[in-house]
């Protein structure tokens, strides 16, 4: 697929090393959502979310899609292919991540 980025598992713990990000991960494992949704659901201000969420998409794991005056972020499909089938678990190869069993 042209334009596809490929998954580089260092870049992406890097990107998971901080609890906010799971915690954005967590949520957009159910499907895409606004920058707003994600703010109001996870308490966090405009400001830190998109901060967080540039960071996951730089690192390859997001996608993003303009709608109007709304960003629509989603799992990037590489970053997907790591998810088990229930996508309670993230499968790097050298690690694993359990998000049914991390921190709110």
């Amino acid at each position: 697929m042209p334009g596809r980025k490929s998954f580089d598992c260092l870049s992406a713990m890097r990107a998971l090393g901080e609890p906010t990000r799971l915690r954005l991960v967590r949520q957009l494992i159910a499907g895409a959502k606004p920058v707003t949704e994600l703010c109001d659901t996870l308490h966090v201000t405009p400001y830190n979310v998109s901060k967080h969420l540039r960071v996951l998409k730089e690192a390859g794991l997001l996608e993003v899609e303009k709608q109007g005056q709304q960003r629509i972020y989603a799992l990037a499909a590489a970053f997907r292919e790591k998810l088990s089938n229930n996508a309670k678990t993230l499968d790097l190869g050298c690690c694993q991540f359990h998000f049914d069993k991390l921190p709110e």
